[in-house]
């Protein structure tokens, strides 16, 4: 999959600490196998701007197509925003009118998110190149 300048793209983080999270990013520009994409939440260490960063480009995915729901059902696979990306987690339980708790398996916490900051996850299909709800 090729992608170009501007567009807005979904990373898959491996990283040591960001197992099942995901950060939006821009694309800047291609440089081999490589695109420098530009975060759209994180700034450098000096404060001087977004930052930047090389990805390879088996690490890039386009950005999912929103997904408007009403609610969430126990056990449902979802992303919450926290820490400045997305994070996979289950809905583990419904609290009052608009928060759930969200259990993250990577990490074994159970935290309360408001319903704004949780939303459907959805899976990469490689073969087919689109986003399907788990």
């Amino acid at each position: 999959m090729r992608f170009n300048r501007g567009d807005s793209i979904k990373v898959v983080d491996m990283g040591r600490g960001f197992l099942g999270s995901f950060y939006h990013r821009t694309i800047i520009s291609r440089v081999g196998k490589e695109y420098i994409v530009v975060f759209r939440n994180l700034v450098e260490a000096d404060n001087s701007g977004f930052l930047r960063e090389f990805v390879k480009a088996d690490k890039i995915r386009p950005k999912p197509a929103e997904v408007y729901v009403t609610g969430f059902n126990l056990g449902e696979k979802v992303d919450v925003f926290a820490n400045d990306g997305w994070w996979v987690g289950f809905i583990a339980r419904k609290i009052g009118e608009s928060e759930y708790l969200v259990h993250f398996g990577s990490t074994n916490q159970d935290i309360i998110y408001p319903f704004a900051n949780i939303r459907v996850h959805q899976d990469w299909d490689a073969a087919n190149e689109v986003w399907v709800y788990s």
